[in-house]
């Protein structure tokens, strides 16, 4: 199981510093998200609070994803990077398969992009796209960013996208890892059928292992029966050891955390959260 740090809401500035100390400290990942814009009224609720409000600020900063994984990368040599999750359903997957396939060259095949539908109907009024079609749309638009992201010349006659024969380059030399994210059915479904993984939000315990429970069940239906499934989970009940070794034991493969936060709150300077990576590795990585 790999220790990854997410990265939201920080300062852009902050981040090269943030992945160069969480690499020397023994971390195995930094998860980016996305969002595109943050729209002066919005209406649609947030799914994951009870008060339907997102967790951040409006000035909140949402630097592009491949952008920044391709700035850490460059300061960086073995860690990974995790989008979670790439708004795959609000791009067309051949423009979204050149920024990806970019940034997965450039970082040495060390990206993972999880993908989800979206939940603001406001970034989607602005990018053009139908809200209510994002689901279906997200999974052909997954078969045509493998696809094109395994190279050579290739069509795609569907539903949503259809063009001619065309090719890419650069491609990563190796498979891109996808991960499905989401907790409806559809979305868990999508992540266990078409994807290699699954990518939390951040759930309790009693909440994975419901969702563990039927992604393994549609796995166990779907023609990727048998191949490995990557775990990508935010706990908000898994604070110590023994937490974290019960999660390894039941099949995460990739715990996501804010270390800096054990030590103080979020508006520590880019030192101070370095200094909060460094006591997080050995307090508990360390001993793990």
């Amino acid at each position: 199981m790999d220790f990854c740090i997410a990265v939201a809401y920080n300062d852009p500035n902050h981040l090269c510093n943030i992945a160069r100390t969480a690499e020397e400290a023994g971390f195995g990942g930094i998860i980016v998200s996305d969002h595109i814009i943050y729209p002066g009224n919005l209406e649609t609720k947030y799914p994951y609070t009870s008060h339907g409000r997102p967790r951040w600020e409006v000035s909140t900063p949402w630097p592009d994803p491949m952008v920044a994984i391709g700035a850490m990368s460059a300061v960086t040599e073995r860690i990974r990077f995790i989008c979670s999750i790439y708004l795959l359903a609000l791009r067309h997957p051949v423009l979204a398969a050149k920024s990806i396939s970019t940034a997965a060259v450039m970082s040495n095949n060390r990206l993972t992009v999880g993908v989800g539908a979206g939940w603001m109907r406001e970034e989607f009024d602005l990018m053009g796209p139908d809200f209510k079609t994002r689901g279906k749309r997200l999974n052909e638009a997954i078969t045509v960013l493998r696809r094109v992201l395994a190279g050579g010349m290739v069509e795609h006659h569907g539903e949503f996208f259809d063009f001619d024969a065309v090719e890419m380059s650069p491609v990563p030399s190796k498979p891109l890892p996808i991960y499905g994210g989401g907790i409806s059915p559809p979305a868990l479904r999508r992540a266990a059928t078409l994807c290699d993984g699954w990518a939390s939000e951040i759930q309790t315990t009693e909440e994975l292992t419901q969702i563990q429970a039927d992604l393994a069940r549609f796995r166990d239906d779907s023609p990727l029966a048998g191949k490995p499934f990557g775990i990508c989970a935010a706990l908000r009940d898994v604070f110590d050891a023994d937490g974290y070794k019960a999660m390894r034991d039941r099949g995460v493969t990739e715990l996501i955390t804010v270390p800096w936060l054990f030590y103080g709150d979020g508006n520590q300077s880019c030192e101070q959260k370095c200094d909060g990576i460094r006591r997080f590795a050995d307090d508990v990585i360390a001993h793990l």
